[in-house]
């Protein structure tokens, strides 16, 4: 066995860590309005909890609008109501067999909130892939104790950890400005 298959073995988990940090973006809004926003929010029907997602279809047809189309109109109150107890501050109108959604416009003091969100969540990210990077420098180590691997083995691969650890970490950054610029 060589660090790398160690390397090999943590890459798949790193780039787990890293799409769910993009999938938590994605949740943030911007000045643009986006499904992703309202996807994933529990709506109870027939006793049971269900993402949004699987009771409609979500679009947005203008930048401070979204639709949800459900599948059946028995739908529409269960969504209307967990849509205005989300805290996400939208207004849900029901239209006919559809909920418009209107977005409120972005204030100064909300776009700051909504960077403070987004530094936390890439913290978070940060730190989980700290978090793996440290648990596979753990295991390097100790097959070259157990004298599984060379001490240069174990050296190089302590290199190669930190260009793909840093690789993932310019990811982060690089999608965190990207959104404060649609926050901005």
């Amino acid at each position: 066995m060589t660090s790398k298959e160690f390397i090999d073995k943590t890459r798949p988990e790193l780039e787990k860590a890293f799409r769910f940090f993009e999938a938590e973006l994605a949740k943030i809004r911007t000045s643009r309005a986006s499904p992703a926003m309202i996807e994933d929010i529990e709506v109870s029907c027939f006793g049971q909890k269900f993402p949004l997602k699987q009771l409609g279809s979500i679009s947005a047809p203008a930048t401070n609008q979204l639709v949800v189309q459900p599948w059946d109109s028995s739908y529409l109150e269960p969504i209307q109501t967990a849509i205005s107890q989300s805290g996400l501050g939208m207004s849900a109108v029901v239209d006919k067999n559809v909920i418009r959604l209107n977005l409120p416009l972005l204030t100064e003091e909300y776009r700051k909130a909504l960077t403070r969100t987004l530094n936390e969540k890439a913290e978070e990210a940060r730190k989980t892939i700290r978090h793996l990077r440290e648990d596979c420098w753990n295991k390097i180590q100790t097959a070259q104790k157990d004298k599984l691997i060379s001490e240069d083995d174990k050296f190089r691969g302590k290199d190669e950890l930190q260009k793909v650890v840093d690789s993932f970490t310019e990811k982060i950054k690089q999608l965190v400005e990207k959104k404060s610029q649609e926050v901005a």
